[in-house]
């Protein structure tokens, strides 16, 4: 009996061990695949101009690595000041875009008036505009209101997501009525309500919200390269283009990666330090109740 028991334990115990081995075996090929390019942009970023162009055939390796790849970007555009006409670019348009839609998302969530789900169906119907039409929309705005070249007409048009705002409402939805109905006896108003009680229970999605927008702040390229044709405006999506235009028809690609390696990574930091809170926020706008 105690001979059977054993055998059933062992053949259990070897179909688990097989069922990890297939799963970290798929992880671990998932992870070669995805992480490849990152390693590739790395490697040609500390090759040297003519090395790249002399391999016929590419390789993985390098054994005569350079960094004056990296010092090259800073000096053959101005890529310093589009890093920080970036920064300013991302804080701002973060920080407004964060106070527009949780006062939206809060008035969705809590606010009962007339209309507001018809309101709300409309908001989201939004979505369904093609960002094309957008971006002609605001462009003929924007330049109406002479605001091309300037931070405001950068910021202006994306200090508001409706995505976000869907997100954050339905984050708001489950946090339970009767904290709102105690806190309206107590005579909490409701501005005081939603900084000291929705913000911190929300406050993962909202983290993971921040970090999606300096993300896509970060990476914009289409509405700079629309509006802005003043260097003093340039943002590092500019500065990548300016680098490849600089070479007159011959492309440097190992000094483009290199700048694209220093303008990656602080977002790289970004997510690597808030990595938990983001998973946090995904994990919570996934579930209901």
């Amino acid at each position: 009996m105690n001979t059977e028991y054993e055998k059933i334990e062992r053949n259990t115990l070897i179909r688990e061990r097989v069922r990890k081995g297939i799963i970290y075996t798929c992880l671990t090929i998932w992870a070669i695949l995805v992480l490849f390019p990152f390693y590739w942009m790395l490697l040609t970023s500390i090759k040297g101009y003519s090395a790249y162009n002399g391999e016929y055939i590419p390789k993985f390796y390098t054994l005569s690595p350079t960094l004056e790849n990296y010092s090259q970007a800073f000096t053959a555009v101005s890529l310093g000041k589009y890093l920080l006409n970036t920064v300013i670019f991302t804080l701002a348009t973060t920080a407004l875009m964060i106070v527009v839609i949780t006062l939206a998302a809060f008035a969705f969530a809590r606010l009962q008036f007339r209309g507001k789900n018809l309101v709300f169906a409309l908001f989201l119907s939004l979505m369904m505009i093609p960002n094309e039409l957008v971006v002609i929309t605001n462009f003929v705005t924007v330049t109406n209101l002479n605001m091309r070249n300037t931070f405001l007409g950068l910021i202006l048009p994306s200090i508001t997501s409706v995505f976000y705002i869907y997100l954050l409402k339905e984050n708001f939805a489950l946090i339970p009525d009767d904290l709102y109905y105690a806190a309206k006896v107590d005579g909490t108003s409701d501005l005081r309500y939603l900084r000291k009680v929705m913000i911190p229970i929300c406050k993962p999605t909202m983290v993971t919200i921040i970090i999606l927008k300096v993300i896509e702040c970060w990476n914009s390229y289409v509405w700079p390269r629309l509006i802005t044709d003043d260097a003093n405006y340039f943002l590092v999506s500019n500065g990548i283009q300016e680098l490849r235009e600089n070479g007159m028809g011959r492309e440097n690609i190992p000094l483009m990666m290199a700048a694209v390696v220093a303008i990656s990574l602080p977002l790289i930091v970004l997510f690597i330090i808030f990595r938990k809170k983001i998973m946090a926020g995904v994990a919570r706008g996934g579930t209901k109740g």
